[in-house]
């Protein structure tokens, strides 16, 4: 979509919130068909052009610049009326994960009861374990709520239910087979459209391709970050949740800075330096040093379709010899659960020092060859593929295959897959 025409549809929304001013922008001229849209929308803080003043109207707008301008609107949805705000809200829902990188906390508010809203997903998964186990069926349920305490302060929460259909226990995540826990509960306050504090148990990403630390893991602690149009920094102290059996995450403090931004609006860098306190608490004895891990990660975009990304991250102390990982992949296409028939393709290839992943991420844990390279070490592959299979259903599956141990006289770790439905309401 160029911009020019997605301003004319931000200024339609927003109609009746904005007042005239001056046109900042060099490159649009009062005869220019969509003038009056962003001459309004630069007036209200909404939309704002490049450092040298021009406003890029026949350039196609990136996801995240509409992120950008989600966020804004987002900020002032007490000016709009109900049916306003109900598109905004479904605008937020889509952009979730830029918004995100903004250090914009958002929830689905299209079930929404006064001042409290849920949503939520279920998830229908099998996956086979290969020689060293046995397959598994499960599922899973998820209910977020968010409550708005005033315009700056939201508490927020997820309850969980995972059962496992076949009775190996193994193979259930989370919570314990059919019963409902809270993984999820914190108060965010934000005190202004870049700026915000979020304290209590919830997930904190690290590493851009998620193979190390993401959102779905859970961080016990407190966190703050700022973001701007072209950068973000984050900051927290607390603890994480992962691990090994002798090196257990949630037994010590942690503190992270994370910081990153987007060149040319299209390529995206992050970098984070991570360290464990484990003065003065027990800890195996080859870990003569607190536990420091840093990582750099980048996600580039080829043409329209195509994305290249990846991580390398280190341990920058003694723990096991300074053990690393690294992870670089392609994928085409992108999955939008509200246009069926959207799909994407993706292969990524990982190779694991052993004790460099400490767990606390499910987006690469959903089979083996991560457990595997806990205490071994792993080179292998996954391909991933998914598909909208109608209006706020995916049908996923993915495929580890070629592993090799890192460990000498260690047997290779099997091949293993998985298929599953997710459901989002």
């Amino acid at each position: 979509m160029k911009k020019m025409l997605a301003m004319a549809a931000a200024a339609a929304l927003a109609a009746g919130a904005s007042v005239s001013a001056a046109n900042p922008f060099s490159d649009v001229n009062p005869s220019d068909w969509a003038y009056q849209a962003v001459e309004d929308l630069s007036a209200e803080g909404i939309v704002e052009g490049y450092p040298d003043g021009t406003f890029g109207g026949q350039k196609n707008i990136t996801r995240y610049e509409m992120a950008q301008i989600i966020a804004r609107l987002m900020a002032k949805e007490d000016q709009y009326n109900a049916e306003q705000r109900a598109t905004i809200d479904k605008l937020a829902a889509e952009y979730a994960d830029e918004l995100d990188s903004l250090g914009v906390r958002v929830s689905n508010l299209e079930k929404k009861v006064g001042n409290i809203s849920w949503s939520g997903d279920a998830r229908m998964q099998y996956q086979d374990h290969g020689d060293s186990g046995e397959d598994s069926w499960g599922a899973r349920a998820r209910i977020n709520v968010s409550g708005q305490v005033n315009d700056k302060v939201t508490v927020e929460g997820r309850l969980v239910a995972e059962s496992d259909l076949k009775g190996n226990d193994a193979y259930v995540d989370g919570a314990d087979d059919g019963n409902v826990i809270m993984d999820r509960v914190h108060v965010v306050y934000t005190p202004s459209d870049a700026f915000f504090i979020d304290m209590g148990r919830t997930g904190v990403g690290l590493s851009q391709t998620g193979i190390f630390m993401d959102e779905d893991g859970i961080f016990d602690g407190i966190t703050a970050g700022y973001g701007t149009d072209s950068f973000f920094a984050q900051a927290g102290f607390g603890r994480f949740d992962g691990g090994t059996e002798e090196f257990n995450l949630h037994d010590y403090d942690a503190w992270f800075v994370k910081a990153g931004g987007q060149i040319a609006n299209t390529v995206d860098l992050s970098a984070f330096y991570l360290q464990y306190q484990s003065e003065g608490k027990p800890k195996p004895a080859s870990y003569v040093d607190d536990v420091a891990v840093w990582g750099v990660g980048a996600a580039i975009p080829l043409g329209s379709q195509f994305v290249i990304d990846g991580d390398y991250i280190k341990h920058a102390d003694d723990v096991t010899d300074d053990a690393s990982l690294w992870t670089a992949g392609l994928t085409y296409g992108e999955v939008d659960t509200e246009a069926p028939g959207s799909f994407s393709l993706g292969v990524h290839y990982a190779d694991v020092d052993a004790g460099a992943y400490l767990g606390g991420n499910s987006a690469w844990d959903m089979t083996d060859q991560l457990e595997y390279s806990l205490t071994k070490g792993a080179k292998f592959w996954m391909a991933k593929a998914g598909v909208a299979v109608m209006q706020n259903v995916e049908l996923d599956a993915y495929y580890y295959f070629a592993g090799e141990s890192k460990t000498a006289g260690e047997a290779d770790p099997d091949d293993t897959f998985g298929i599953e439905l997710n459901y989002f309401f």
